[in-house]
Parts: C-alpha cells; structure tokens; sequence
C-alpha cells in the first residue's frame, strides 16, 4: 500500500497551484516546420487531459498536466484538429524552457453553463499534445479525453455518523477518533457525462481547518481503501473541519464531493 501524507499549515506553504506567467499567443503552423519527421518526435514524459466534477458545487472544469524535455512552445489540438490551447513562452523564461505545466479551466456553475454546453466544448477524443523543444525537436504525446465521469463516493460516514449534504443546514457532531468512510464507487455519473465502465484508479481525501489557523491534511489512497483514521493530533488543532472525498478513475477523470463535521 502507498500511502502520502500531506500535513500542511498553509499559513507557511500554500495550498495553492503555482501560478507562472506565460504569453498565450497564436504561433504560426510553421513552427514545426524543421525538417523533423514523424518518428523523430519526443514524447512528453507525461501528458494528461481531464475533467473534474464537484458534485456538491455542481460546477466542472478541464484541467491539464503536460511534463518533460524543456520547452519554448506548446499546443494542444482537439479531436476536429482545433487549437483548445496555445502557448508560446517569451521573456527571460524563453532562455529557460518550460517543463512541467498544469493548467485548470474557470469552472462556472450549471446555471451559468450547462453541462451538455461544457462537454459540446470539450468534445471526447483523442488531443494532440505538441510542443517544440528548446533544441528545436518535435515534442508530441496524443491523450484520450474521456466523457465518462466517475459517480461521487457515497455512503459517506465520520465516525459511523452520516456525512451531511449541506453544512448551512447540517453539521454532524462526533467523538474522536475520527473515522471517514464511503462505499467503493464501481460506477459512471448517473446524470452527468455518457455512460461506461469506470475503474478506480485512487481515492483523496482532505481535511481542512480554517480557524484560527489554516490546515490542510491529504491523503492519496489505493482503490481498496475507502476508509481512513484522521490523526489525533490533527484533529486536536480545532473543533470544525472541512472535507473532500475526490475519486480518479483510470480514464482521469475526477469527482468530488465535499462535507463538514465537528468534534466534541
């Protein structure tokens, strides 16, 4: 079993995603145009596409992790061979390359965006990821965007007591230790995506504390885990705590669903 630990006090490290200022700009087809063939192009080292749910929000988003060889040049073409994304790094940054490069979409509401709109925009199929390097290779990986969404986890209970749906409403009130448990989930979004098998890849769950400082404990677990001991000394820092169940299927794509308790 592995198992990582993240006890974080993100009043010292924040939780945050690196953000890094890059010139996004339309860069010319010729760019590849170097005299490369096919079977000189790099791959990434590793190139991923997904969505992420929050199903208690109800919003979604695309996020992107691409990794490898320096780069000066990037972009992304969808299934229709349409450029979703385009970067072209300028400045001193250009002299150093880029390598590891996340990005995470704005994720508005199903109010202000439905999701039949959303995945229309984002449609299924496989992505081109391609860059060029700062030695002037080809630089491409081709990711499977999948519209199959895991269903969120279930059954959720802190310390045998039933998670609660809206903390504006609810909260449950427990006794240490504290246990956070769900069902396994074995199937797709019953409303959301299209339909198809769905394998866990991992489970996450988070626990936060906001006041008075902040706190975040995270802990990736293997499939078969669906059950896990929040530290005492942890849980001894405050009396309200947040929490996320986040569950990645094999295809990447992830779904969260977000709750609350208190300790007596």
């Amino acid at each position: 079993m592995n198992i990582r630990f993240d006890w974080l006090n993100k009043t010292q490290f924040p939780m945050t995603s690196l953000a890094i200022s890059v010139c996004m700009a339309v860069q010319p087809s010729s760019v590849f145009a170097n005299g490369h063939d096919d079977n000189e192009e790099v791959p990434f080292e590793e190139a991923r596409i997904y969505f992420e749910l929050n199903d208690t929000d109800g919003d979604l988003g695309i996020h992107g992790l691409i990794d490898g060889d320096a780069w000066k040049y990037l972009k992304i073409e969808d299934p229709n061979e349409k450029n979703m994304l385009e970067a072209r790094i300028k400045g001193r940054l250009r002299q150093q390359g880029m390598t590891e490069f996340f990005f995470e979409s704005a994720e508005p509401s199903f109010d202000e965006l439905d999701p039949s709109e959303f995945f229309e925009r984002f449609p299924e199929g496989t992505y081109e990821v391609e860059g060029v390097s700062l030695e002037d290779e080809e630089l491409e990986s081709e990711v499977y965007l999948s519209h199959v969404i895991p269903a969120p986890a279930s059954g959720i209970t802190i310390s045998g007591e039933d998670y609660s749906e809206d903390c504006d409403e609810d909260v449950p009130v427990v006794s240490a230790p504290i246990v956070i448990a769900w069902v396994p989930v074995t199937s797709d979004h019953p409303s959301l995506g299209t339909s198809g098998d769905i394998e866990v890849e991992m489970y996450q769950l988070v626990v936060e504390i906001e006041e008075p400082e902040t706190y975040v404990y995270s802990v990736d677990l293997p499939p078969d885990v669906t059950e896990l001991s929040v530290p005492d000394g942890f849980i001894e820092l405050a009396d309200e705590f947040k929490f996320e169940v986040l569950v990645r299927a094999t295809n990447g794509n992830q779904t969260a669903i977000e709750s609350c308790f208190e300790v007596e």
